[in-house]
């Protein structure tokens, strides 16, 4: 049975309607991945192997009689930790929190359930999700399949593990600044970061969203079909739409691309990462497409505005925090969120306004093409116990600056892998499309993803 750990989502559904799996049997294997990896993989949080496969027991009933729940029925998959879902706490990583149960599912763990999914775990994050990494004062430090000495990325750390390791084919995890596709790209997975709106959040923020991380584009979109529906929760969402995600094939030629390998700002490219991004542009132009460079449009006014801007609120939120509680958190977010000066009510507005100052460039830039291809991240994955690839606190965004304007621009981004380091490690090509175009985005992803070269093999 280790051979379902390594079937699709889409596989195993194909594979319980015909019956030659059982939702069941895939558990099993799933969970016997988990007991095997986790112990040095620290992926995962709230495991509940017991309510797994009781979830997969019902699931296979509701096979065997001809009436699956939804698309995703009897499939194991994570939810990141700071989804919540009913009973379980919520500690956002971070030993400061209070572990109160959560009175209610959130959405997206509202639709999986709806839709028959089996919860395996919550996966692990670093504290309040403000590192690309699986550094936490709360878990132990996750680290990456491919090299256990690396971080998988965050803040979705534990969900890059995870699905790099086999840990069931579904994955969600949450992005406000890259925090999906970070990980997916140091992960070699993909990892898509919908529309601002497309799939309901709570609490929503602006910037804030959840999406799938899997390792093919065609999961990602079986998940999308079943998180986008609509929770009235969210007061940002958009409106309710049914929208062809399953309809993944389609032609490149002819399609206008642009090609970005230099943000403006931020880390520089390393020259294997930038290789491999333009290889990848070159692919595409092979099968038809017209690239066209895009030129930098990200400022440091830009980059600097929104640090102090994401500072000051989260000062705002933790400020009558219990000091015994604040002691607890990562010195590194702590002297992050509190080190520097106090800044006035000018410079926080200030720092507010370069959202729509970002948003407007990214808006920009992009509008001449379908999609816009870039690094994912300027640099691979660091050393498992840095906070972040500068472990400068004052520095804290240097690496972002492909991934956060789509954030602040609401346009949906995806990363796939395409290629390695000379050390073997993976590389994350971003395809951005246009505000709205999910289904665009992701049929782009599935096209390169039938036109690459073969991937290496899942790191088990």
């Amino acid at each position: 049975m280790s051979d379902a750990v390594e079937l699709s989502a889409t596989e195993l559904a194909a594979e319980f309607r015909a019956g030659r799996l059982s939702p069941v049997e895939v558990t099993e294997a799933v969970l016997a991945r988990i007991e095997a990896r986790e112990p040095e993989l620290h992926a995962l949080y709230a495991s509940a192997p017991e309510a797994a496969l009781a979830a997969a027991r019902d699931a296979e009933q509701r096979w065997l009689d001809g009436r699956p729940r939804g698309p995703v029925d009897g499939i194991p998959l994570t939810l990141k930790e700071n989804i919540a879902t009913e009973g379980t706490p919520v500690p956002m990583g971070t030993a400061a929190t209070d572990l109160v149960p959560a009175a209610e599912d959130a959405p997206v763990a509202g639709r999986v359930r709806e839709s028959g999914g089996v919860l395996l775990a919550k996966t692990t994050m670093p504290d309040y999700g403000m590192l690309t990494s699986g550094l936490s004062s709360f878990h132990a430090c996750a680290r990456n399949p491919w090299d256990p000495a690396r971080t998988p990325g965050g803040s979705s750390a534990g969900a890059g593990a995870a699905a790099a390791a086999g840990y069931g084919p579904l994955h969600v995890g949450t992005d406000i600044g890259g925090s999906i596709r970070l990980p997916a790209a140091w992960c070699g997975l993909v990892g898509f970061k919908p529309s601002f709106g497309r799939v309901p959040v709570d609490p929503p923020f602006a910037g804030r969203v959840a999406g799938p991380m899997t390792r093919t584009v065609a999961d990602t979109a079986l998940l999308m079909s079943v998180i986008a529906r609509p929770d009235e929760r969210d007061h940002l969402s958009l409106p309710p739409a049914e929208l062809p995600w399953a309809e993944l094939d389609g032609d490149v030629a002819g399609l206008r691309i642009g090609l970005q390998l230099d943000p403006g700002v931020g880390l520089p490219v390393e020259p294997e990462i930038r290789a491999a991004v333009a290889e990848a542009a070159r692919v595409l132009e092979a099968a038809g497409a017209v690239v066209e460079v895009v030129p930098p449009f990200l400022t440091r006014e830009m980059l600097d505005g929104l640090d102090q801007f994401w500072r000051t609120r989260f000062r705002g939120e933790l400020e009558g925090l219990d000091p015994r509680r604040k002691e607890r958190i990562l010195p590194y977010i702590t002297e992050w969120i509190w080190g520097g000066e106090a800044v006035s009510g000018l410079d926080v507005y200030r720092g507010f306004a370069q959202i729509d100052a970002i948003s407007v460039a990214a808006l920009r830039a992009g509008a001449p093409f379908d999609a816009v291809l870039a690094p994912t991240c300027p640099v691979s994955a660091p050393a498992a116990d840095a906070p972040s690839p500068t472990n400068d606190p004052a520095r804290p965004f240097e690496h972002i600056a492909f991934t956060v304007p789509y954030n602040m621009s609401g346009q949906p981004a995806v990363s796939i892998n395409c290629g390695y380091t000379s050390e073997g490690q993976p590389i994350g090509l971003q395809i951005a499309g246009r505000r709205f175009d999910d289904v665009g985005v992701l049929r782009l992803a599935a096209a390169y993803e039938r036109l690459r070269p073969p991937a290496r093999p899942w790191p088990t």
